[in-house]
């Protein structure tokens, strides 16, 4: 995300590199550059303005010690002002009620649907029992849609098709999670192509009616500026209580992420990052921040590490792996296990100077299918044994995977390659300093 905006901020702050000191001229020179980047992304030019001038503030009024450059202090200074304009911290959801009840509001198509049923499988994670609330009576096929998700992550849905007042549905979902001790309500309701009078009376109407402890905008993180005037629409009536940001895997430039708190003073509380039922983040201003600079976001990504690898399996990996017995069926589950972190590309753009190693490259869930299709077609022996791979059998591979001789022979060399290393490592005084993922090439 925000690939061409992080960019430009790296070609700002190379001005500054080389740089002695930090002057008022060349601190004029980078921070043009800061706000035209800006705006380019899609904020809005008085947002950029004032914050490239507070960030001058700073900057001049900064000791830069020796041990930090001129540059390096510039991009702390940014840093720190974006984490401020984005909202400082993380913002939790209101999950008090019996039942606690979330309302969701947004234009159509701004993902609303398919959040609800992320949102439903995030607070499922937290012993909560959450039901799904078909509120959109006017857009074809809605009501089977959040069937169809509910049933994807099994979680019931509440729907009355008979009915086609969606306050009177919202009112008897809340009485069906009381009888059925369902301790957290979601409410998806309909969007409109436009903002207009009766789709914001029929959503106050909804919210007079259940008093929602949680009211959630969402909105297309694509729409760039946009976004931040339909929010700034939607809370005048709601006056919600947080923004949810989907889409942001597509070629967004980044503007709402940036401006929308500023405008709306009302935090951003989850980021929706691909069509995946677990895509789903809570928004933190300063991972953010550091991703927009270039810096990566370590911390989410071993926190989505955590969520999805076995420890079990984790420990039996490390013992073969001290014993330099890695194959290609331990290669093949760590593969598996990374594609269940989410999306490949965000991944790699929260590993610090990816985004730079990958800027070139086409990431997606496919990225590993050829390597896949190559062990698979392996026998069993195979795998488990490398070092029996001879030129018939690799030519064997590659006709029964449709790679090429020299895609298998390169897999078979990164595996040799991991096991080398793995050796090294378990020589006397490098024990436990085994590496936690091995490179290979796509």
């Amino acid at each position: 995300m925000f690939e061409n905006l992080t960019e430009r901020l790296e070609g700002a702050f190379k001005i500054l590199k080389g740089q002695g000191r930090i002057t008022e001229i060349n601190v004029a020179q980078s921070l043009k550059d800061v706000r035209r980047a800006l705006i380019d992304a899609d904020v809005n030019y008085k947002i950029a303005k004032e914050f490239t001038d507070e960030v001058k503030i700073q900057a001049l009024g900064a000791n830069v010690i020796n041990a930090v450059s001129p540059g390096q202090l510039m991009i702390k200074i940014v840093h720190d002002e974006l984490v401020k304009l984005m909202g400082i911290d993380k913002q939790d959801i209101n999950l008090k009620g019996s039942p606690a009840v979330i309302l969701l509001s947004g234009l159509q198509g701004s993902g609303k649907t398919t959040f609800a049923a992320k949102l439903a499988g995030h607070i499922l994670k937290q012993g909560k029992s959450p039901l799904l609330v078909a509120g959109d009576v006017y857009r074809p096929a809605a009501i089977e849609q959040i069937k169809i998700l509910g049933e994807q992550i099994k979680l019931p849905v509440f729907s009355d098709e008979g009915i086609k007042d969606p306050v009177k549905i919202a009112v008897n979902a809340i009485k069906h999670a009381k009888n059925n001790q369902q301790n957290v309500v979601i409410i998806d309701t309909a969007g409109r192509l436009s903002i207009d009078e009766d789709m914001m009376e029929e959503i106050s109407n909804i919210k007079k009616a259940v008093n929602p402890g949680e009211i959630l905008f969402v909105v297309d993180s694509m729409t760039g500026q946009d976004a931040v005037n339909t929010a700034k629409a939607f809370n005048d009536t709601l006056n919600f209580d947080g923004v949810v940001l989907t889409k942001l895997d597509g070629d967004t430039r980044g503007g709402a992420a940036i401006s929308i708190l500023k405008v709306v003073n009302k935090p951003i509380k989850f980021i929706s990052i691909g069509e995946k039922l677990d895509a789903i983040d809570i928004f933190y201003p300063a991972r953010m921040a550091s991703r927009i600079l270039g810096m990566g976001d370590i911390v989410s990504f071993v926190e989505k590490a955590q969520d999805v690898f076995d420890e079990k399996e984790a420990i039996k990996l490390q013992k073969k792996m001290r014993q330099s017995q890695f194959d290609f069926n331990d290669l093949l589950s760590q593969l598996r296990q990374i594609k269940k972190m989410g999306n490949i590309k965000d991944l790699m753009g929260m590993i610090p100077g990816m985004n730079k190693v990958m800027k070139d490259q086409e990431l997606d869930d496919d990225s590993f299918k050829h390597v896949e299709a190559i062990i698979f077609s392996m026998t069993a022996r195979e795998r488990k044994h490398p070092e029996m791979l001879n030129g018939f059998k690799r030519k064997r591979i590659a006709n029964g995977s449709g790679t090429t001789i020299q895609q298998v022979n390169q897999l078979v060399k990164q595996l040799e390659d991991m096991r080398k290393i793995m050796k090294k490592m378990n020589k006397p005084g490098l024990k436990g300093k085994m590496a936690a993922q091995m490179p290979f090439k796509r």
